[in-house]
Order: C-alpha cells, then sequence, then structure tokens
C-alpha cells in the first residue's frame, strides 16, 4: 500500500458515472485525493491556476460538452508543466478511431467503462497499482487498452 496521498482527477459530464467512480475508489486500499469536474474545461481551469498539487492521474472521459476528452489531452500534453501527468482516457467508446487518436496525442492507457461495478473497481485497481514507470518504457499500442 502506498503512505502517500494520491493525487487524482476525474473528468466527466455524467454525475451518475462520477459518483460510482468515487464510490469505487473509496473501496481501494489506496490514499487517495479525487477530485472530480463536470467537463474539459473546468479541469483546464484548474490546471492554470498557479500553485496547485496537480494530479498525478486523471481519468478523462471522451465525449463531453464544452471542452471535450481528445482537446485537453492535447493541450496537457502540449504543455511541459504537465509531463509527468498520467493520463487514463475513461470512455464508453471503443471505436478503433477513438483508440488509435488518444493514443496518438499521448494518453497512457484506455479503459472501456465497466458496466458493473466491481469490474469498475477491479479496473481502477490495475491502474492505481501500476508501476508507470514501467509501464510507460513499455507502452506500445497492445498494451494501451486496458484488458479486464
Amino acid at each position: 500500500m502506498r503512505s502517500k496521498l494520491l493525487h487524482i482527477a476525474l473528468v466527466d459530464d455524467d454525475e451518475d458515472d462520477r459518483f460510482v467512480f468515487r464510490e469505487a475508489i473509496g473501496e481501494i486500499d489506496i490514499h487517495t485525493k479525487l477530485s472530480l469536474f463536470d467537463n474539459g474545461q473546468e479541469l483546464m481551469d484548474f490546471l492554470a491556476l498557479p500553485n496547485i498539487i496537480l494530479p498525478e492521474l486523471i481519468f478523462l472521459d471522451l465525449n463531453m460538452p464544452i471542452k471535450n476528452g481528445i482537446t485537453c489531452l492535447r493541450e496537457i500534453r502540449s504543455n511541459p508543466r504537465f509531463k509527468n501527468v498520467i493520463i487514463a482516457i475513461y470512455s464508453t467508446s471503443s471505436s478503433e478511431k477513438d483508440i488509435e487518436q488518444t493514443f496518438i496525442h499521448g494518453a497512457n492507457i484506455y479503459i472501456n467503462k465497466p458496466n458493473d461495478f466491481d469490474d469498475l473497481r477491479n479496473a481502477l485497481q490495475k491502474v492505481l497499482t501500476l508501476n508507470w514507470q514501467y509501464a510507460n518504457s513499455n507502452l506500445n499500442k497492445q498494451n494501451f487498452l486496458l484488458k479486464l
């Protein structure tokens, strides 16, 4: 178990999805601080604030109003300040085009939103305990999509 607090952000316009995600994170034995954002613009406004503690891991939905996930991903990856932030795409889309685009633009992992609470908790457990330094050094399209 990590003794350090892990700062996580979830960006998702669906209130029910945010609630279930928060509940699932709460059941994992890792010290976390979860910040929730309704859309990509809220996330980007937060990240632009001075003197904030950056999230170490951002779960980013793709299909959102105001500013979608792919736009956020591009903006985050174009800013050297965020080079160490892990980005997990968290979407209902299983479109090969979406998976390809997010891989190309620098996401670290792609997670199809599970329909089952236990599957969600297990997926989050995997992502939160992954050795990202190792995972990123071996990142390829085959291991980009999280398999449950």
